[in-house]
């Protein structure tokens, strides 16, 4: 298979479902969708059950007993289980547009990892978006979200071509390794032993793109050509010493030059 998209999940099947119906109907089909599960409940295996027969693309999923946030963890669980050697990491509340995958295999490059961005709804647009809205790619029209409220721009949505790329390139948002949208290859994520596992909400997605920097690969900003809309949602397990533990070893990674954590896939 050219790529294996890595999505995190914890009891969201409503919004979970939505996402895999994304990727069900992308441009390019030759992948394998990995369920990075941290710890949900039966409802979710039987989604992914009904699902497996639906798609045409190998569903996998790869669960945990749920211990709190322990996101890196599964990640981590989901890279080994994984069977490309280019890995393409999103979350379980982001659709993808259909040419979401070929635009990070048209993107890769040695010595690089992608940065994408996403799109964000609010709740009540997320609730309306159905299985034909996403087969259609309402949900990346502007006129359709408009019409069912959406007051905001919408350029992230409608730059293509050269536009899209001239954006890439003088957006002032930095290229960093966002866990919604970025890919990378195998054999880099595993020689920096892929995410650190004593990081939980809070920047830990950009820890390990922070070592990835410092093994020397630089990041390819496609903010604007690899879209995927993000659905609302709570936000119940964050809380301030997360990100304080976090932000310290964010910290010592940079201060360091840390390459390859010692508690990550190994």
């Amino acid at each position: 298979m050219k790529a294996s998209v890595i999505m995190s999940t914890y009891n969201a099947e409503a919004w979970l479902e939505k996402v895999i119906w994304g990727f069900s109907v992308q441009t390019e089909q030759d992948f394998e969708i990995i369920i990075a599960d941290d710890g949900s409940g039966p409802k979710t295996k039987e989604l992914l059950d009904r699902l497996r027969a639906e798609i045409n693309m190998p569903l996998v999923h790869v669960w945990q007993e749920d211990n709190g946030f322990q996101k890196t963890q599964i990640l981590n669980k989901a890279v080994v289980a994984s069977a490309s050697d280019y890995l393409i990491f999103t979350d379980g509340d982001c659709i993808p547009r259909a040419d979401f995958v070929a635009t990070h295999l048209q993107h890769r490059q040695q010595g690089y990892f992608l940065s994408g961005g996403y799109f964000k709804l609010p709740m009540d647009i997320s609730q309306a978006i159905t299985k034909e809205d996403i087969a259609a790619q309402n949900c990346f029209d502007a006129k359709w979200l408009k019409a069912n409220g959406f007051k905001g721009s919408t350029l992230k949505l409608t730059a293509s071509g050269l536009k899209a790329k001239l954006l890439n390139f003088f957006t002032p948002t930095k290229a960093t390794w966002n866990g919604h949208n970025a890919s990378a290859s195998k054999k880099d994520i595993i020689e920096v032993n892929g995410f650190n596992r004593q990081m939980q909400y809070g920047g830990e997605d950009r820890e390990m793109g922070e070592r990835l920097f410092n093994k020397g690969l630089k990041a390819k900003q496609i903010r604007y050509s690899a879209i995927c809309v993000h659905l609302d949602h709570a936000r119940g397990y964050v809380n301030p010493e997360m990100w304080k533990k976090n932000n310290e070893i964010r910290e010592y990674t940079r201060k360091n030059k840390v390459v390859r954590t010692d508690t990550g896939i190994e």
